[in-house]
Protein backbone atom coordinates (compact mmCIF):
# COMPACT_ATOMS: atom_id res chain seq x y z
CA UNK A 1 0.00 0.00 0.00
CA UNK A 2 3.08 2.35 1.28
CA UNK A 3 4.64 1.78 -2.70
CA UNK A 4 1.10 2.62 -4.18
CA UNK A 5 0.69 5.68 -2.36
CA UNK A 6 4.34 6.75 -3.51
CA UNK A 7 3.59 5.93 -6.96
CA UNK A 8 0.24 8.20 -6.54
CA UNK A 9 1.95 10.87 -4.97
CA UNK A 10 4.53 11.25 -7.63
CA UNK A 11 2.01 10.87 -10.35
CA UNK A 12 0.23 13.72 -8.83
CA UNK A 13 3.44 15.83 -8.40
CA UNK A 14 4.84 15.30 -11.96
CA UNK A 15 1.11 16.20 -13.12
CA UNK A 16 0.89 19.75 -11.33
CA UNK A 17 4.81 20.48 -12.03
CA UNK A 18 3.90 19.96 -15.89
CA UNK A 19 1.14 22.27 -15.87
CA UNK A 20 2.94 25.12 -13.83
CA UNK A 21 5.07 25.23 -16.77
CA UNK A 22 2.93 25.76 -19.49
CA UNK A 23 2.58 29.19 -19.35
CA UNK A 24 6.33 29.68 -19.15
CA UNK A 25 6.32 28.73 -22.86
CA UNK A 26 9.04 30.48 -24.53
CA UNK A 27 7.58 30.81 -27.35
CA UNK A 28 4.46 33.43 -25.91
CA UNK A 29 4.77 36.49 -26.02
CA UNK A 30 5.16 39.33 -23.13
CA UNK A 31 2.66 41.54 -23.01
CA UNK A 32 5.00 44.06 -22.61
CA UNK A 33 5.47 46.67 -24.81
CA UNK A 34 9.18 48.10 -24.59
CA UNK A 35 10.87 45.24 -25.67
CA UNK A 36 9.26 44.97 -29.02
CA UNK A 37 9.66 49.03 -29.25
CA UNK A 38 13.30 48.75 -28.47
CA UNK A 39 13.56 45.97 -31.28
CA UNK A 40 12.32 48.89 -33.39
CA UNK A 41 14.29 51.71 -32.86
CA UNK A 42 17.42 49.85 -32.53
CA UNK A 43 18.25 50.39 -36.27
CA UNK A 44 16.96 50.81 -39.49
CA UNK A 45 14.55 48.25 -41.23
CA UNK A 46 13.43 47.54 -45.15
CA UNK A 47 9.88 46.17 -45.91
CA UNK A 48 10.59 42.45 -47.51
CA UNK A 49 7.22 41.16 -47.26
CA UNK A 50 3.68 43.12 -47.90
CA UNK A 51 0.63 41.21 -48.88
CA UNK A 52 -2.77 43.44 -49.29
CA UNK A 53 -4.64 40.82 -51.37
CA UNK A 54 -1.74 40.43 -53.80
CA UNK A 55 1.95 40.68 -53.23
CA UNK A 56 3.10 44.10 -53.03
CA UNK A 57 6.49 44.40 -51.15
CA UNK A 58 7.91 46.26 -54.76
CA UNK A 59 5.89 49.61 -53.97
CA UNK A 60 8.57 49.99 -50.81
CA UNK A 61 11.81 48.81 -52.67
CA UNK A 62 15.09 51.07 -52.08
CA UNK A 63 12.91 52.61 -48.75
CA UNK A 64 14.70 52.64 -45.23
CA UNK A 65 12.46 52.91 -42.49
CA UNK A 66 13.09 54.49 -38.74
CA UNK A 67 11.38 53.76 -35.86
CA UNK A 68 12.25 56.75 -33.65
CA UNK A 69 11.77 56.93 -29.94
CA UNK A 70 9.51 59.57 -30.13
CA UNK A 71 7.07 57.59 -32.27
CA UNK A 72 8.29 59.38 -35.58
CA UNK A 73 8.01 56.64 -38.54
CA UNK A 74 10.21 57.76 -41.55
CA UNK A 75 10.64 56.25 -44.95
CA UNK A 76 13.20 57.33 -47.47
CA UNK A 77 14.79 56.06 -50.52
CA UNK A 78 17.66 59.12 -50.78
CA UNK A 79 14.91 61.22 -52.65
CA UNK A 80 11.19 61.25 -51.21
CA UNK A 81 10.70 60.94 -47.41
CA UNK A 82 7.63 60.25 -45.79
CA UNK A 83 6.59 60.77 -42.43
CA UNK A 84 4.39 58.94 -40.30
CA UNK A 85 3.85 57.76 -36.66
CA UNK A 86 3.84 54.41 -35.18
CA UNK A 87 3.38 53.02 -31.79
CA UNK A 88 3.30 49.71 -29.49
CA UNK A 89 0.62 49.38 -27.28
CA UNK A 90 -0.64 46.93 -25.20
CA UNK A 91 -4.26 46.32 -25.76
CA UNK A 92 -6.63 45.43 -23.04
CA UNK A 93 -9.94 45.60 -24.71
CA UNK A 94 -10.75 42.33 -23.51
CA UNK A 95 -11.99 42.13 -27.92
CA UNK A 96 -11.27 38.92 -29.32
CA UNK A 97 -8.06 38.50 -31.09
CA UNK A 98 -8.38 38.45 -34.47
CA UNK A 99 -5.34 36.79 -35.49
CA UNK A 100 -5.35 33.60 -33.18
CA UNK A 101 -1.49 33.93 -32.76
CA UNK A 102 -2.05 35.72 -28.98
CA UNK A 103 -4.28 34.99 -26.08
CA UNK A 104 -5.99 38.59 -24.96
CA UNK A 105 -3.39 39.21 -21.94
CA UNK A 106 -0.85 38.77 -24.20
CA UNK A 107 -2.13 41.35 -27.48
CA UNK A 108 0.14 44.02 -28.37
CA UNK A 109 -0.78 46.36 -30.91
CA UNK A 110 1.81 47.38 -33.89
CA UNK A 111 0.60 50.72 -34.75
CA UNK A 112 1.49 52.09 -37.89
CA UNK A 113 0.37 55.58 -39.22
CA UNK A 114 1.28 57.30 -42.80
CA UNK A 115 -1.01 60.03 -44.90
CA UNK A 116 0.29 59.43 -47.84
CA UNK A 117 1.18 58.56 -50.05
CA UNK A 118 -1.31 56.14 -51.54
CA UNK A 119 0.64 53.00 -50.78
CA UNK A 120 2.29 53.97 -47.26
CA UNK A 121 -1.26 54.83 -46.46
CA UNK A 122 -2.10 51.30 -46.85
CA UNK A 123 0.48 50.28 -44.36
CA UNK A 124 -1.81 52.42 -41.70
CA UNK A 125 -3.56 50.13 -39.09
CA UNK A 126 -2.95 48.56 -35.54
CA UNK A 127 -1.16 45.49 -36.55
CA UNK A 128 -1.09 41.90 -34.62
CA UNK A 129 2.18 40.79 -33.56
CA UNK A 130 3.09 37.76 -35.24
CA UNK A 131 6.69 37.80 -34.25
CA UNK A 132 9.58 39.01 -33.75
CA UNK A 133 13.43 39.15 -33.31
CA UNK A 134 16.35 41.45 -33.11
CA UNK A 135 16.23 41.41 -37.14
CA UNK A 136 13.33 40.48 -38.48
CA UNK A 137 9.17 41.99 -37.12
CA UNK A 138 5.92 40.11 -38.82
CA UNK A 139 3.00 41.57 -38.58
CA UNK A 140 -0.42 40.59 -39.76
CA UNK A 141 -3.83 42.40 -39.93
CA UNK A 142 -7.04 40.37 -40.26
CA UNK A 143 -9.76 43.24 -41.91
CA UNK A 144 -12.83 43.63 -40.03
CA UNK A 145 -14.88 44.66 -43.26
CA UNK A 146 -14.32 41.95 -46.01
CA UNK A 147 -11.76 39.65 -43.70
CA UNK A 148 -8.76 39.61 -45.93
CA UNK A 149 -5.57 39.04 -44.14
CA UNK A 150 -2.73 41.06 -44.64
CA UNK A 151 0.80 40.29 -44.04
CA UNK A 152 3.41 42.77 -43.16
CA UNK A 153 7.33 42.51 -42.44
CA UNK A 154 10.70 44.41 -41.50
CA UNK A 155 14.22 43.16 -41.73
CA UNK A 156 17.00 45.12 -39.98
CA UNK A 157 19.08 46.64 -43.01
Amino acid sequence: MKKLSFYLLTAGLLLSLNSCTSDDSPSSVSADPQPVINTAISGEWVVTYYFDDTDETAHFNGYTFTFSANNVLTATNGTNTYTGSWSVTNDHSGDDDDSGHHDDSNDLDFNISFSSPANFAELTDDWDIISYSANKIQLIDISGGNGGTDYLTFEKN
